[in-house]
């Protein structure tokens, strides 16, 4: 579905910004509620860590929540403070968990740490023995390590009955390594290995499927999943045709048109001989605004390993980056396009309806978490309310 933007909500600094950043709320709750279908039973979290993977975590939050998301994930405690007006009656799970001097904002903030060492769990016994009881969850790590107590060791805590009754975690969770990819027989035996320790907490909430394990069917469902890219219109599958509804798109203004003469050269380091009479339009976004480096038409390493560099949409064509792209400004090449189809000032459509995320994130040598992550505060935004 294409971003049809309401006049409403396009201010004047949208309509003349360098760079613009159309934010689609209504795909996003959309996705959500896709994803919460095919999670069957288990309920469905919204994962808001890293503003929202770039698109604001305010307005991200409380559309999910709106939409009927009663779990988020954070990655830090500050990011659960912000959210929490935006999902008030909600459960806000901190990954990174607890550290000495966080206490205040766990508690004013009703947020969950989530504990994945001894060294977090000894500490967190402390806080609960001055302060009393309060949810917690318990990260196992089931081969991905990273995160989490090792399976023997979150089976022996299961077991040990001196352990204080005010330790009483509301959910276990773990991590898969290779949900990406169906075929890896990895997921499989993180799988089993879950499976053992949740039975050992028989009667606690259990999570283990972020956006790819729900696509891995019901069995890595368990009691909540945790989407995060596929709400946000990105692939959670290697190589399987991306069902989600694009969320984002980011356009850069046109600065200015130029001809060059074939044999000259085009940005940083003249990595690119132009091969013929060529017009070149020079716009307004760079790696400092996520649009990155290695993205280039030429000049990079990744370049010899895949030929093909990244592209800009406008006037319905899709023009390719010409040399290096430098940190505000980038280079298409857009001799193709008849003269009179674009002027300075128009738009060049860097992903969106026309460009997928992911296309992009390729072409970089990437994926589109970082894409997203990496925007940078210089666009001017709209948000698409939509129905939520």
């Amino acid at each position: 579905m294409p971003f049809a933007i309401d006049p409403a909500v396009v201010t004047e600094e949208f309509e003349s910004a360098p760079l613009r950043l159309t934010i689609d709320l209504g795909a996003i709750a959309d996705n959500w509620r896709d994803l919460a279908k095919r999670s069957g039973s288990a309920r469905t979290a919204g994962i808001v860590k890293a503003d929202a993977y770039g698109l604001g975590i305010e307005d991200v939050g409380q559309t999910l929540y709106h939409a009927g998301a009663r779990d988020f994930f954070v990655a830090l405690p500050t990011e659960g403070a912000t959210l929490r007006p935006y999902a008030p009656e909600a459960r806000i799970f901190v990954l990174a968990g607890i550290w000495a001097g966080q206490e205040q904002i766990f508690f004013d903030n009703d947020l969950v740490p989530v504990i994945s060492s001894e060294e977090q769990l000894a500490f967190w016994m402390s806080v609960l023995s001055e302060r009393g009881e309060h949810p917690c969850a318990l990260q196992v790590d089931t081969g991905f390590n990273r995160l989490g107590l090792r399976p023997e060791d979150a089976l022996a805590l299961a077991g040990d009955v001196s352990r204080p009754a005010s330790f009483a975690p509301v959910l276990v969770m773990s991590h898969l390594a290779c949900g990406d990819d169906q075929a890896s027989p990895m997921s499989h035996r993180q799988l089993e290995s879950f499976r053992t320790v949740s039975t050992a907490y028989d009667g606690i909430d259990a999570s283990l499927s972020a956006s790819s394990g729900i696509f891995l069917g019901p069995d890595y469902h368990f009691d909540l999943t945790r989407p995060g890219i596929a709400l946000y219109g990105g692939e959670a599958l290697n190589g399987v045709a991306n069902p989600m509804r694009p969320v984002v798109k980011a356009e850069a203004r046109i600065l200015m048109l130029r001809d060059a003469k074939a044999g000259e050269t085009v940005s940083y380091g003249a990595t690119q001989t132009l091969a013929r009479d060529s017009r070149l339009a020079v716009v307004s976004a760079g790696y400092a605004d996520g649009f990155l480096r290695s993205n280039s038409g030429a000049g990079v390493p990744l370049r010899q390993a895949v030929q093909q560099g990244g592209t800009g949409f406008v006037s319905g064509t899709r023009v390719p980056i010409a040399g290096r792209v430098t940190m505000d400004m980038t280079i298409f090449d857009v001799t193709d396009l008849p003269r009179d189809a674009i002027r300075a000032g128009d738009y060049v459509e860097l992903f969106g309806d026309n460009i997928a995320l992911d296309d992009v994130a390729r072409a970089a040598g990437t994926i589109g978490y970082e894409i997203l992550t990496s925007l940078g505060l210089r666009y001017e935004r709209a948000y698409l309310e939509g129905e939520i």
